[in-house]
């Protein structure tokens, strides 16, 4: 249940970093309300890793829950913000991909 609560905790980081990427494209109360989604957002996020990380080793936790969010706001920045996606960003996301696998199978 934890490592549920920890994948949903790093896609709500995967919000607050979009919800920023949406406040520096906008200004006025457009900009207030994606600022608004990234409070909340980041709220969810950091108590689902607070609750996660109680049953879970804290190393392992944290690397997973940040990866999720690396690996997430990248991918947004590709399909979403028209960011490059070149052959080592694709690269190297895979290799961040395999790391959070790999921390998750040798977690007990």
């Amino acid at each position: 249940m934890n490592w549920i609560l920890l994948i949903i905790g790093g896609l709500f980081e995967v919000g607050f970093a979009a919800c920023l990427g949406k406040v520096k494209e906008t200004s006025g109360l457009e900009a207030r309300l994606w600022f608004g989604g990234f409070l909340i957002c980041l709220t969810i996020s950091m108590f689902l890793l607070i609750k996660a990380s109680k049953t879970l080793p804290i190393g392992t936790a944290y690397a997973v829950w940040t990866g999720i969010g690396a690996v997430g706001t990248v991918l947004i920045g590709i399909f979403y913000f028209n960011e490059p996606a070149t052959f080592w960003r694709v690269f190297f996301l895979l290799t961040l991909i395999g790391s959070i696998v790999g921390l998750k199978f040798i977690s007990s």
